[in-house]
């Protein structure tokens, strides 16, 4: 096969891309980015709910082990306002809760159970979160909920009664992820859709 002078090659290849090759480029690209931004922004937004159910759940082993190790009452202490959970624990000598740490759910998450009306199989016989906290002279807390551990870091009620119903729950509007705490003290971190109950153990 001949092939034209050296100078036609150079001509050519200086020249370019031409303006469809160019629209053809910047077309696929357009394609490629409506396809992987909503799944990028799916898997960031359930990256966001899935860490902080993980998150209080170590908040809450935490908590247990705390109790266990310094025989004293603690509790995981939860904003459903401001959306921030806390480490607590009780000062014998003040009869006070004294807060060891607080952290802030993740944006765009919120503690919240979606439209769900069913809990996770054999933890509460219905759907909520944990009971209200009490606060140092035994009066209830608004919009709070507390998961609380005796001395022995067994879970109990606000009467001191041990009890296998506590639980948070943190949604993103699509998922929601639940913690929950048996009677003997397990804690189990679940998954499900928000529009329907199809609970999952994480």
């Amino acid at each position: 096969m001949q092939k034209g002078p050296a100078w036609q090659h150079t001509r050519r290849s200086a020249e370019g891309f031409s303006l469809i090759e160019l629209l053809m480029v910047v077309g696929l690209i357009a394609v490629i980015s409506a396809i992987a931004v909503p799944t990028t922004a799916n898997a960031v937004r359930n990256f966001r709910v899935t860490g902080d159910a993980r998150s209080l759940s170590n908040a809450i082993n935490l908590a247990k082990m705390r109790a266990s190790s310094t025989f004293d009452r603690t509790r995981v202490f939860v904003d459903l306002t401001t959306r921030n959970y806390s480490l607590q624990r009780w000062h014998k000598t003040a009869l006070t809760w004294v807060t060891e740490q607080s952290t802030p759910l993740s944006a765009g998450v919120t503690f919240s159970v979606g439209s769900l009306s069913t809990p996770p199989p054999n933890t509460q016989a219905t759907i909520a979160q944990s009971p209200q906290c009490l606060d140092d002279s035994g009066s209830s807390i608004a919009n709070s909920a507390c998961v609380i551990f005796n001395s022995r870091g067994i879970p109990i009620d606000s009467s001191g009664a041990p009890t296998g119903a506590d639980a948070f729950y943190v949604s993103d509007g699509i998922s929601v992820n639940g913690v929950t705490v048996s009677a003997t003290g397990l804690v189990r971190v679940w998954h499900s859709l928000a529009s329907s109950a199809g609970w999952k153990k994480q």
